[in-house]
């Protein structure tokens, strides 16, 4: 088939067009199946493969040679479906690595929220023995422990690593929309954000008053993706796109209202 995907695709277009079925998304459509069907017989990154996705946008590009005037549409569509159909395995091995990384990181974030655990009853039971010694020595151990205790140095590195995160896998489900991710694996990537974001969220309500307006736009949109992801609209895209600059726009927020709280402190 490698030989006649180009017949395939203009075979395709010329039916779709006949039923009155040639929208963009159909030519996306079209040529994800011809690529898809013939990719896996290269190798990922080879001259051939490159090939057949330049046949393939060709094809279409001949077939609407004839109607003339803008062409954008029907070119981002078919290059968009080539992509997605070079891609395909690809995703899926992503997919299922991104699958296993969930896993061990939820491993990881039990193990050390039972440390931690384990930590607290333990500087807690010497707090709790320290009671009984003199005013200098209850003071000494008081020190001690308040010492080895989270620091606020440390829960704000655990914020902006949250933040980080959150910001990593908007961008994770930007990717994957573009370059031929399934709905259930931008939808996976969405939800990883929205679990970040939840855990980036400032405490302190003087913190939350100055970024509560983009806050309250971030949530809007990440409702906005997930219903638009259901529906498979093609706007998913630009969704996405907005998301993330409205998550970058959160975050540079919360880190003014950060240095400007340092400086007060000061």
């Amino acid at each position: 088939m490698p030989n006649n995907i180009k017949q395939q695709i203009q075979a395709d277009l010329q039916q779709a067009k006949e039923t009155g079925q040639l929208r963009t998304d159909r030519i996306r459509e079209i040529v994800k199946s011809a690529v898809s069907q013939v990719a896996s017989e290269f190798k990922q990154g080879s001259t051939e493969l490159r090939s057949l996705v330049k046949d393939a946008v060709s094809a279409v590009i001949e077939n609407f040679q004839e109607k003339g005037g803008e062409l954008k549409d029907e070119v981002t569509a078919s290059i968009e479906g080539a992509l997605e159909g070079i891609n395909s395995q690809r995703h899926e091995a992503i997919s299922k690595t991104q699958t296993d990384i969930k896993r061990l990181q939820a491993q990881l974030d039990g193990e050390e929220e039972q440390l931690q655990q384990e930590v607290d009853v333990i500087l807690a039971e010497i707090e709790e023995t320290g009671k009984e010694k003199t005013a200098t020595t209850k003071t000494a151990i008081d020190s001690a422990v308040n010492t080895l205790k989270d620091s606020e140095e440390a829960a704000l590195l655990k914020k902006r690593y949250a933040q980080l995160q959150a910001q990593l896998a908007i961008v994770r489900a930007n990717i994957a929309a573009r370059y031929g991710g399934r709905s259930m694996e931008v939808q996976d990537y969405l939800d990883e954000a929205k679990h970040w974001y939840d855990k980036a969220r400032p405490q302190a309500e003087s913190l939350a008053a100055q970024v509560g307006e983009k806050r309250s736009q971030l949530e809007d949109k990440l409702g906005e993706a997930g219903t638009s992801l259901a529906r498979k609209e093609r706007q998913i895209k630009q969704t996405l796109r907005d998301l993330l600059l409205t998550a970058a726009d959160l975050f540079k927020d919360k880190e003014s209202a950060n240095k400007e709280r340092d400086t007060i402190h000061k």
